[in-house]
């Protein structure tokens, strides 16, 4: 399906809001009927029209249409965040006394459902090194019923061979989600790599302009359809109408965006590496990043995130350089218009921090919609200031 035909016309069926160009937001929270045979057939069955908003709407039909096809996936749910898909999904994967093998570095909030909840209910979770199929494979119990990927991660990019974990899980009937936030469908596709589930925190690139929680989560008709019935309905997470018309207004520029914050990266990035106070740059399609081979071969591009290490002698250069930033704002997320850094000491209490460990040091960047050369000027007289501190 053409990406074109995706983004401006999937699902828009002009005819039926007064050939309205931009969908018109149904802010409504019930819809009425005419018979009660055709009330009682959408209480016994919600997934097949609209009833309740808390469940179907037709300004967030058109927006899932979109959000699978541009998966290559049969169906979507649209959640109020990121965070919510993540829950929704891996709930609905799992019972009492099953196991998960999940990368070592997921989302916080991935980690915490992982690590916090999940236990409670008699689910046990190994964390392994993702960047080798065989750790998973090591990990697998016979009772092992999810593994769970992030590719790249959101801070120092670990990827993982999609397709090769998708085969593993299959040839023992387990199952697979993904987060698929940095790449997006746009330059990654795991759905068609065979992953089952594919979820994506729609706040970031999908959004494209800070204003907007949400969660996408894509796979069969069959597991969608099952997930609505359960745990889409009963957690109540979804989105309101409102909110998906944003995401609907973000579709539309979401292939230029991506590419105008993929060319400035690669221009800020090429510039950071010749910087003395910039000791490693980790991005997944630089020739110099460990998996840069695996990365081009199963992502389509990147954009905006990368994260560098500073060569930095103590916490106060590290601060000192984040907080002379004049362009970049300082704030966690991505995939809007505006740039953003993320220092990674940011997440410990001041006297945890040791020069000695590499992460302490790594602050990310995200490269938006600016001219690079601003957002370059910016960083060397940022890096400037760190070098006059102690």
């Amino acid at each position: 399906m053409d990406l074109s035909y995706i983004i401006n016309e999937l699902g828009e069926e002009r005819e039926h809001y007064f050939n309205a160009i931009a969908p018109p937001i149904v802010q409504s929270s019930n819809f009425a009927f005419d018979t009660v045979a055709a009330l009682r057939d959408l209480l016994l069955d919600e997934y097949n029209g609209f009833l309740y908003s808390r469940g179907n709407n037709p300004t967030i039909d058109i927006l899932r249409q979109k959000l699978a096809a541009l998966d290559g996936a049969e169906d979507a749910l649209v959640f109020s965040s990121g965070a919510a898909a993540i829950f929704a999904a891996v709930l609905s994967q799992v019972k009492k006394g099953d196991h998960v093998v999940c990368v070592r570095d997921p989302y916080s909030w991935a980690r915490r459902l992982f690590e916090n909840i999940l236990p409670r209910f008699g689910v046990d979770t190994t964390f392994v090194d993702g960047t080798r199929t065989a750790n998973f494979e090591a990990a697998l119990r016979p009772h092992t019923s999810l593994i769970y990927l992030e590719s790249p991660n959101s801070l120092t990019f670990e990827l993982q061979d999609v397709a090769a974990v998708a085969q593993l899980a299959r040839s023992r009937h387990i199952t697979t989600i993904i987060d698929n936030s940095y790449c997006t469908p746009l330059y990654q596709q795991p759905y068609l790599a065979g992953i089952d589930l594919c979820l994506q925190s729609a706040t970031k690139f999908i959004s494209g302009h800070s204003d907007t929680m949400a969660g996408v989560l894509t796979g069969s008709r069959d597991r969608i359809r099952r997930i609505f019935a359960s745990e889409f309905l009963n957690i109540g997470s979804g989105i309101a109408p409102f909110n998906a018309w944003l995401l609907l207004r973000g579709l539309r520029t979401l292939e230029i965006r991506l590419q105008r914050s993929a060319d400035s990266t690669r221009k800020v990035v090429s510039w950071l590496k010749t910087h003395p106070r910039v000791r490693k740059i980790y991005f997944p399609l630089d020739p110099d990043f460990p998996q840069y081979e695996l990365a081009a071969r199963q992502m389509k591009g990147a954009a905006g995130l990368v994260t560098i290490q500073l060569n930095a002698g103590s916490r106060g250069q590290v601060e000192a350089f984040c907080n002379s930033l004049q362009h970049f704002l300082m704030a966690v997320s991505w995939g809007g218009h505006e740039s953003l850094a993320f220092p990674a000491c940011a997440t410990l209490r001041t006297e945890d921090f040791d020069v000695n460990d590499p992460r302490h040091s790594l602050v990310r960047l995200y490269i938006g919609l600016e001219d690079a050369d601003y957002l370059v000027a910016d960083l060397e007289q940022a890096l400037k200031k760190m070098g006059e501190v102690e």
